[in-house]
């Protein structure tokens, strides 16, 4: 198959997420495609516009959390993305909970939370990465399988050329599914 060369933007796919924190002792909510992981160290990065409402609390707080919403929560994660909470009290759209560890609202619909605390913060143009420690993580009961998060089961949204999707099918395992290359 011949490849042929595109635009140079990133198109994805990227993991949709939900950044939680707290602004003006109010929780707040922001749909986030950038983000991942930085190491093997529990360490999560998030980036956010620098002048999003998001962004004020987890500066202000040094806390923030990554919620890792359902396919079936398609409406309210896009919504946290469309209104701003300068304009729109978003701490309705979602059932906040909170951690002794941290100040920063964690969303009980979705299927997996984690909490993270702000270690460094990168400005990149008009935007902040910031690199969180996770100190909590919380994943809703039935979407464990012998005890471990199921990818499957907890059913994360993609994010690519302005389309949610969601996962479809294990089609492998990690550090095993090549072995046979290897040979």
């Amino acid at each position: 198959m011949e490849k042929i060369k595109i635009q140079n933007i990133p198109f994805g796919p990227f993991p949709t997420v939900i950044v939680g924190a707290e602004v003006k002792g109010t929780p707040n909510y922001a749909t986030v495609g950038a983000y991942g992981v930085v190491s093997m160290k529990p360490i999560l990065y998030v980036s956010l516009k620098s002048t999003h409402h998001t962004t004020v609390g987890v500066k202000k707080n040094g806390y923030f959390s990554v919620n890792i919403p359902s396919s079936d929560l398609v409406k309210k994660t896009d919504y946290c993305g469309i209104v701003s909470g300068k304009t729109v009290n978003k701490s309705e759209v979602f059932t906040s909970f909170y951690d002794e560890l941290g100040n920063a609202p964690m969303a009980k619909e979705c299927s997996m939370n984690y909490l993270c605390k702000v270690v460094k913060t990168i400005p990149m143009f008009d935007f902040e990465m910031f690199l969180g420690e996770i100190v909590a993580v919380y994943v809703n009961e039935d979407c464990l399988t012998e005890q471990k998060p199921d990818p499957l089961k907890i059913n994360p949204m993609i994010m690519m050329n302005s389309r949610y999707c969601d996962l479809g099918r294990e089609v492998g395992t990690v550090f095993k599914s090549g072995l046979e290359l290897k040979k």
